[in-house]
């Protein structure tokens, strides 16, 4: 695929997802799999897809003094067409500014006429001419933390007021950084040196981490067609998720309720700390997520997972009371935690989605309560670190129950690295702190 193909596959993407708000990483492994993208442009169309998303308040900040017409009077592709162009300008240096005005001009006549091509032409040739507008001269430190690291005021904002200034910049920069991506081995069926070692045969380039035990970090190739994934011998997981199942903390034959369970990475994990033993109930409102449950299980060649198609909120009127030694309830959110992964997230996401999930949230927990048995342990988790969906939720829902209460041995439950951020039985991580993204996990004891 020539570049310029990977230009136009790249702004197809874009306007995919702004049309039909559909999501990022479907839609990159869709295109390389359909294009039948040649390996080596692979990491291009990644980078221009996801740089230019996460990216995209700068660089509308930058394009819109250079605009005759308001840019969102542009049609949608011109508008991506500029920004995916003005992002190779400013942040990719092996990219050349002639070649990438070039290859967007040639663009803009395939799809458009002379006129949007001589418009696009101009904009970009005046931009690499000039001095960039200048952020700083924002008024607000709001405003100008919201453009630099192009985040939405209104997120910003909100961490802000719950999490201070510095906190804030933390977040928002390690948002922009590329994500550590992980995978779990299960070490009930290979070493891990074994795996390491059949995953660099395969051109993976891969360590094992440094905090907790069964993960490895990958930082070249992809696992998916590997003999080791295969075979069952690693699941693709952050780091932060694979806590969940440590601080469940889950023991052979134990009967354990995985209330919101797709795709099933917690899932199996549990059934891997239990050596498959015992049953864990998987559930998800969705078929086609139950599917995905069902898919990770038989790859990984587990029978302790029986799945169930059951909108968690009625699990209590469904399933037996006091029958599960745990549950877990891995909460739906607005996955503020993962937009290293996922940035347009944060173009998507409001502050309004934030309060309907908190009641989600809040009503999966009441519902699947009494089913937990008097002395069991329930982890709620997010992938988020709002604290209306995080610390608010469970704290009202501990409050409110009188046979509930925080379990403080969550730390001893976790791997050392973790232990020292454990607070009254929670754990808040946050993007780029911990080598895991953003994610929350509470254990809360039913007492007798």
């Amino acid at each position: 695929m020539a570049g310029s193909n990977v230009r136009e596959a790249t702004l197809d993407i874009l306007l995919k997802i702004e049309q039909r708000q559909a999501y990022s990483n479907l839609l990159v492994n869709e295109t390389i799999k359909k294009a039948g993208l040649p390996q080596k442009d692979v990491p291009l169309l990644t980078e221009l897809v996801y740089g230019t998303l996460q990216r995209q308040l700068t660089l509308d900040f930058y394009l819109t003094p250079f605009s005759k017409r308001p840019l969102e009077r542009l049609e949608k592709w011109v508008h991506l067409l500029l920004r995916l162009t003005l992002y190779q300008m400013i942040y990719l240096d092996r990219v050349p500014d002639r070649a990438a005005i070039h290859e967007a001009v040639e663009i803009a006549k395939k799809r458009g006429h002379k006129g949007i091509a001589g418009t696009v032409n101009g904009i970009l040739r005046t931009i690499q001419r000039s001095d960039l507008p200048d952020i700083d001269a924002l008024e607000t430190e709001v405003d100008r933390l919201a453009v630099k690291t192009s985040h939405p005021q209104w997120l910003i904002s909100r961490w802000v007021s719950q999490y201070g200034i510095r906190r804030t910049e933390q977040m928002a920069a390690a948002n922009l950084q590329p994500p550590v991506l992980t995978a779990r081995i299960n070490t009930s069926k290979a070493a891990i040196d074994e795996v390491l070692a059949s995953l660099q045969s395969a051109g993976v380039a891969a360590t094992q981490s440094e905090t907790i035990p069964e993960c490895i970090e990958i930082s070249k190739g992809s696992v998916i067609h590997t003999s080791a994934f295969k075979a069952g011998l690693l699941t693709i997981q952050d780091a932060g998720s694979m806590l969940v199942a440590y601080a469940l903390a889950p023991e052979k034959q134990e009967v354990i309720l995985d209330a919101c369970a797709a795709p099933g990475g917690k899932s199996t994990h549990i059934a891997e700390k239990i050596a498959d033993s015992g049953k864990i109930i998987s559930l998800d409102i969705h078929p086609h997520k139950v599917h995905l449950i069902k898919q990770s299980a038989e790859r990984l060649q587990l029978n302790s997972i029986e799945t169930q198609v059951l909108d968690a909120r009625e699990a209590g009127g469904h399933l037996e009371r006091e029958s599960f030694d745990r549950i877990l309830v891995d909460a739906p959110c607005s996955g503020l935690g993962v937009i290293q992964r996922k940035p347009d997230i944060k173009w998507t996401k409001t502050a309004e989605d934030v309060r309907r999930l908190s009641k989600i949230q809040r009503s999966i927990l009441d519902s699947v309560w009494p089913l937990l048995k008097k002395g069991g342990r329930l982890v709620y988790s997010t992938c988020t670190v709002d604290k209306e969906e995080n610390q608010q939720v469970v704290e009202a829902f501990v409050s409110a129950k009188e046979d509930a209460v925080f379990d403080d041995r969550l730390a001893e439950c976790l791997p050392a690295y973790y232990r020292d951020d454990c607070r009254s039985g929670m754990l808040q991580l946050f993007p780029g702190d911990k080598k895991t993204d953003g994610f929350f996990i509470a254990t809360v004891l039913k007492t007798n």
